[in-house]
Order: C-alpha cells, then sequence, then structure tokens
C-alpha cells in the first residue's frame, strides 16, 4: 500500500514556469506570507512559537513581521531584491523570513557556521543589497559586501506594496553544499514552498493542535519547509531550539507536550543513549520523522516499545526539491525500513538510465523527481540548471531501484559507490546491513584506495556495546555477497563526523584514510 490519494487536497494539471506542466492543489495560498495570515486570522490568541522563556501569539507574530517588513523597506528593499541572512534559530530570523516575504524580496539564509569567505560568496553570487545577521554574529559579516544591519537596529517606517509576490516569483535561494566546486543557489519559489507545505501537513496529519519541535537549522531546507513552512500552514506550535543537545531536546519535548518532530537518526539514537530516557513522560509524542540516513531497526523497535502509538517517516528529498518527495506512509514503516519511502500524490520518481532511459523493476539507475516543489533551477547558473533538470525532472545524482509498488531503495550517491576491481558496491546496502547489528549505533562504509584493486570496502562504525572485527564481518558474511564485506574496520564509541546538516560526512572518513 501507497499513499491514498484521499489524504490530500485536490490537485489538477498546470503549466508553470513557461514549460513545466505538474499536478498541483487546486486550492492553496499564492504566497507564503498568506501562510502566517490565514493563521494569525483563525488564531490569533494561539501560541505560535516558544523560544526558551519568550512565547509569541499568531498575532503578536503577524504584527512583528509587518513592522520588520516596513523597516526592512526603509532600508530600500523592494520585491525581488536579495536579502542575505546570518541568523540562528531564534524567533528574529522568522519574522525576517515572512517580512521578506511580505515585501516579495528574495531571502537568503546562510548557516551561522560558515566562515566569512562563505559569507561573502553568498553575498556575492545573489548580488544581495542587504545582509542582515543577529548582532552576536557580526564576524561573519565581511567587509564592504554590501549593507549590513543587525536585527536589533532594524527601523524605519517603510512603505508595504500593495500586491503579495506572485506564486511564480523567486522567494528563497538556498546555497547547496558545493561538493564539487562552487555551492550552486536553488531557487526555491512561492508555488514551490506551498506545495511542500501542505504536502507535509497531509502526510503528518498536521493540526493546530500538534507542537512540533525544530532542532535542525533553519537556514536548511528540513527546518524552512518540514517544520517551518507546514507549522505556519496548519497552524501548529513551534518550538525552536537553538542546537541539538539530546538532554536539552528531551526536556523540551517532554514539558512542552511535543507532538512531531523530523530529525536524522543520530539524534534518536543520542536521545536513546540517554540514561532516564524511560523515565521520560514523552506520551503527546505521535509521529518521529527521520531522514539522511537510514534508521536502524533496533532504534526503531526501541522508541517504539518506549513511546505506546509512536509512528515512524522515512524521508528522502533533498535542497532541489525542497519536499521529502518519497517518504514511507507510517503504517509501513517497518516492512519497508530499507527504502525511503515511495512517490507523493501529484509527485513522480524515475529510475533512469545514463541515456536516460526508464529502468524496470529491481534495475539499478539515477533517482529523477518531479512535482509541482521541485525548485525553479540554480540562480545564475543557466548551464547547471539545463544539465540538472531535465524536462522539470531534477536528477539526483543518488542511484536506486523501484520495486513493484513503487518504493525506492537508495543504493549509494553516484559519487559514493565502492569500485572493487569492478564490482560495484553500493554503502548504503552494506551500511543498513551494518546497523541492524545490535551493537552498532551508526556505520559508514567508504573506499580505501587499493593499488590493485583500485579501491577496496571500509566501514567506520560507533558502537553502543563491545563487539569485534570478526563479529562484525561474520554478520556481513551472513548477509551480503563475499566481496561486499568489509575489510577493513574502526570502531569506536565515538560519533561519526557530521556536516552542517546532520549528515554523515565521508568526505572527511575518506581523506582519513587516504593521509593514514
Amino acid at each position: 500500500m501507497s499513499w491514498s490519494r484521499d489524504r490530500f487536497p485536490a490537485m489538477r494539471h498546470e503549466r508553470h514556469y513557461g514549460t513545466r506542466v505538474v499536478e498541483c492543489f487546486a486550492e492553496r495560498p499564492r504566497n507564503l506570507f498568506d501562510l502566517l495570515a490565514r493563521s494569525a486570522a483563525r488564531n490569533p490568541q494561539g501560541e505560535a512559537l516558544v523560544a526558551g522563556p519568550r512565547r509569541l501569539t499568531w498575532g503578536e507574530l503577524l504584527a512583528l513581521a509587518e513592522a520588520t517588513a516596513r523597516a526592512i523597506a526603509a532600508q530600500g528593499i523592494a520585491a525581488g531584491d536579495r536579502v542575505v541572512m546570518v541568523m540562528g534559530n531564534r524567533p528574529d530570523f522568522l519574522i525576517t523570513l515572512f517580512a521578506l516575504y511580505r515585501l516579495g524580496a528574495v531571502a537568503v539564509p546562510v548557516s551561522i557556521r560558515a566562515s566569512q569567505p562563505e559569507v561573502a560568496y553568498a553575498v556575492s553570487n545573489t548580488t544581495a543589497r542587504l545582509l542582515i545577521h543577529d548582532a552576536d554574529l557580526a564576524q561573519l559579516v565581511p567587509h564592504g559586501a554590501c549593507a549590513a544591519i543587525p536585527f536589533d537596529a532594524l527601523s524605519g517606517d517603510g512603505v508595504l506594496p500593495d500586491q503579495l509576490p506572485d506564486e511564480e516569483a523567486v522567494a528563497l535561494i538556498l546555497h547547496t553544499s558545493g561538493t564539487t566546486g562552487k555551492p550552486k543557489g536553488a531557487m526555491l519559489t512561492h508555488l514551490s514552498l506551498i506545495h511542500a507545505a501542505m504536502h507535509y501537513e497531509a502526510c503528518f496529519r498536521l493540526t493546530g493542535q500538534d507542537r512540533v519541535i525544530c532542532s535542525v537549522p533553519f537556514n536548511h531546507v528540513t527546518g524552512i519547509a518540514a517544520l517551518i513552512s507546514v507549522s505556519f500552514r496548519a497552524g501548529a506550535t513551534l518550538i525552536i531550539m537553538e542546537g541539538f543537545k539530546a538532554q536539552a531536546f528531551l526536556d523540551l519535548a517532554e514539558t512542552e507536550r511535543m507532538t512531531f518532530t523530523l530529525m536524522v537518526p543520530a539524534m534518536y539514537n543520542l536521545c536513546l543513549l540517554q540514561p532516564d530516557f524511560s523515565a521520560r513522560d514523552l506520551r503527546s509524542w505521535r509521529l518521529a520523522a527521520y531522514g539522511g540516513a537510514p534508521m536502524p531497526e533496533p532504534t526503531i523497535r526501541r522508541l517504539a516499545t518506549e513511546i505506546p502509538g509512536l509512528q515512524f517517516a522515512n524521508c528522502y528529498g533533498a535542497t532541489e526539491v525542497i519536499l521529502a518527495q518519497l517518504m514511507t506512509p507510517p503504517e509501513r514503516a517497518m516492512d519497508k525500513r530499507e527504502t525511503v519511502g515511495c512517490a507523493l500524490p501529484g509527485t513522480q520518481a524515475l529510475i533512469m538510465d545514463e541515456q536516460g532511459i526508464e529502468q524496470p523493476v529491481g534495475v539499478p539507475g539515477e533517482i529523477w523527481l518531479s512535482g509541482p516543489n521541485v525548485t525553479l533551477g540554480y540562480w545564475n547558473n543557466p548551464e547547471a540548471t539545463a544539465a540538472a533538470f531535465p524536462g522539470g525532472f531534477w536528477r539526483s545524482g543518488d542511484i536506486g531501484t523501484r520495486d513493484e509498488e513503487g518504493f525506492v531503495t537508495v543504493l549509494d550517491r553516484a559519487k559514493d559507490m565502492i569500485n572493487r576491481g569492478g564490482l560495484k558496491i553500493y554503502s548504503a546496502e552494506l551500511e543498513n546491513v551494518l546497523t541492524d547489528h545490535p551493537a552498532v549505533v551508526e556505520a559508514a562504509a567508504v573506499p580505501r584506495p587499493c593499488p590493485v584493486l583500485g579501491e577496496r570496502v571500509h566501514a567506520v562504525l560507533t558502537t553502543r556495546a563491545p563487539v569485534t572485527e570478526e563479529e562484525i564481518k561474520a554478520w556481513c558474511k551472513a548477509r551480503l555477497s563475499d566481496y561486499k564485506v568489509p575489510e577493513t574496520l574502526e570502531i569506536s564509541d565515538q560519533p561519526l563526523p557530521r556536516n552542517a546538516n546532520g549528515k554523515i560526512d565521508k568526505k572527511v572518513l575518506r581523506d582519513r584514510l587516504v593521509a593514514a
């Protein structure tokens, strides 16, 4: 059983961006500011944000966003202007974001872990006219790049435009991680983000009664689409964490009666490692979504045992598609655990070969995705846009297969595949087997350079209990072809290195191997 269309609002085919024909929700907001305005109109006294001791109602949040929009307009910012945001997980970020939506300006959020040159690149790449930052992040502001102002210093009473932005207008530019070359700025439109919010609302069944913790960075597509936009769409209370710490997360989840969150599997594992986890009152928690890596089966089973009624959803997406376009229905979370889910209604997922021909069930190929959620392309980069978005589809660069029901299994990033003397080894397949071992918390498979075979299989493990190399290899041999079994292992109780988005940083592991 895949996703039922009955769960989602009515859809129809529409033409957008000149040449794309996609299925869209027939009834929808026409701009992102309307998400806030509608929640404020429905429930002005309802609790919109919780950030430590600070609490804001929907009515208060709307008033602050409009006042901030006037202050930004007083800086000379108008529709279409790009504004870089160097701001952390605080209410000020959300107030600024929706103020820019109100003006029709384009927000360019940048990680607070970025270097000054990386911030300068975001400014120059988007020809931004203004940079707004947290006062305590002034050291990240590049000198002379553009006008810069701390959020607290914004003032003035500029004129707001009579018209809200068109839904095809660019609302956000998010820079991809840039594993090859300079980062590319993905253009997220009002149309694409609204569809992401509405898809998430239907998948997660979010309502105004939900209380959502966001512990992932606001500047990342997961924070913006899967937690912020959907909460504003549903009128759910958004509870803000400036950074994830397992103990603090559990404290907040318990006291604020959290009902939903989306995190990477490592965060759930860190929660389970807390000695007082079993004593926590988490009965309000109804749905745990995860993405970025496979969720180990022992993790799911223990969470389900400790929190009766808790459901799970595996999510697969990227900045370029905004939405976790492949997702497991909660009722299929266990039997389809090794897949990343199936395409949501109104979207498509194809498995294509190198010539752009769709592959049959069970045959590996590159995952291509399309739908109303797919971004417009890359800012000021028509060559990269043409290469990555053929016919309105986005080429993911991930290798996967689909089964008879349409569920997709990700085998590897094309660049992460290990080639052992001509034999292809998909790291995700090996990592799934490794994390199924009861002693393993997380795992990464990377190629170890070899003068004879080119590459050999190396695995790095974080464990929760003592285990030997021989035990791990025997576990793999019983479940995999012999050439897929890791020949060398690193085993420790230390977490694997992660990038700013919470994903395992394989480049660090590969570089470590080369250096060794």
